[in-house]
């Protein structure tokens, strides 16, 4: 199992709005950046991720899924793009934030802490296992 970060902007596609999507989950769509397509593209069902709330909360809110592998993003005539479907597994008791992230030395090499920006990314098994930690996550 491989672990990732999807990062969103709560008003657009919130953690609410992704549980409320129950165990079919949603496409990850709209992604239009190539590092973060190739990403989805090395993707395998069972993999988990961090739900990450961009903008003003910049925190891991929960954990979900890859429920379908990468297949044409459905949003797009362009052949270029791909996407993944992701289902909700958990929420995170205690929100970890960028900040959080940042101050822990363990993470300084977290995608997360060095480029931000990237709304797909990778995360090694050692981040996730602090991650989860800090937010008192059990999943």
């Amino acid at each position: 199992m491989r672990y990732w970060l999807f990062k969103s902007e709560p008003s657009t596609w919130s953690w609410d709005d992704q549980v409320a999507k129950g165990g079919e989950g949603e496409e990850w769509d709209g992604v239009r950046n190539y590092q973060a397509r190739n990403h989805m593209r090395d993707m395998a069902l069972g993999d988990r991720g961090f739900f990450y709330h961009s903008q003003k909360e910049k925190s891991i809110v929960g954990v979900v899924e890859v429920s379908a592998t990468s297949h044409p993003d459905s949003t797009t005539e362009d052949a270029r793009w791909d996407c993944v479907d992701i289902r909700a597994i958990g929420p995170f008791p205690e929100p970890v934030t960028l900040e959080m992230c940042k101050t822990e030395p363990r993470l300084e090499d977290m995608v997360l802490v060095k480029s931000s920006r990237l709304s797909v990314q990778p995360v090694k098994e050692a981040e996730w296992k602090l991650i989860c930690e800090m937010g008192g996550y059990k999943g």
